[in-house]
């Protein structure tokens, strides 16, 4: 049962379970008319990182990576997994957009305080990540593909604006994004406001 749900290299739940498991949580949500986000997550320049370490480095990486997501999740119910390549994705059961942000915020900043070096990365000295984040209600035709579409849009938005930062669907986002700290809760649904797309990505000292 391990071997069939368990990722080899990270030690996270594999593709197979994030399915399940979306597939449940997605049907709970609907019978309870409740909330789900969805982040996809990339490494950034993770190809880079392997071509000038070498792939046993970029193993480890992966399992260190894995780790700091891990321990930034802060409920039971929280579900992460290596979705593929250097690649996760995070459920959320019973949140919405502003929380599933807070959480993002989360694990970005816990990445970065992991300070793994990367020596190819145009983004920083730094391992660092990109998120997209998605929010649905279950109902009527949608799926929970249609989350996960949403999710790896807002990806591709992160990584086209200049990574290391966290982006939202446009069609999540219905709701603006407050600017919460990394520590606060997230376990709670949103007041309707302005959407907002693309959070800036925040300026460090050396």
């Amino acid at each position: 049962m391990r071997l069939a749900t368990v990722d080899p290299v990270t030690g996270v739940a594999n593709r197979r379970s994030f399915d399940r498991t979306m597939d449940r949580v997605w049907r709970s949500c609907r019978r309870q008319r409740l909330e789900v986000a969805l982040l996809m997550i990339d490494v950034d320049f993770f190809k880079a990182y392997n071509d000038r370490l070498g792939h046993p480095a970029g193993d480890k990486c992966l399992k260190q990576v894995a780790r700091g997501l891990a321990a930034a999740l802060m409920r039971p119910d929280d579900f992460l997994a290596r979705y593929g390549g250097e690649e996760f994705a995070v459920i959320l059961p019973r949140t919405g957009l502003d929380g599933a942000c807070v959480v993002a915020e989360r694990l970005k900043e816990r990445i970065r305080k992991l300070s793994i070096v990367h020596p190819a990365s145009p983004a920083g000295n730094c391992v660092s990540i990109s998120q997209g984040v998605a929010c649905q209600i279950p109902e009527g035709r949608y799926n929970s593909a249609f989350l996960v579409a949403m999710a790896d849009q807002a990806l591709y938005e992160a990584k086209r604006s200049g990574r290391n930062r966290v982006a939202v669907s446009a069609e999540a986002a219905r709701v603006c994004l407050s600017d919460f700290a990394p520590e606060q809760s997230h376990n709670r649904t949103p007041d309707s406001a302005k959407p907002a797309l693309v959070r800036p990505k925040p300026q460090y000292p050396n």
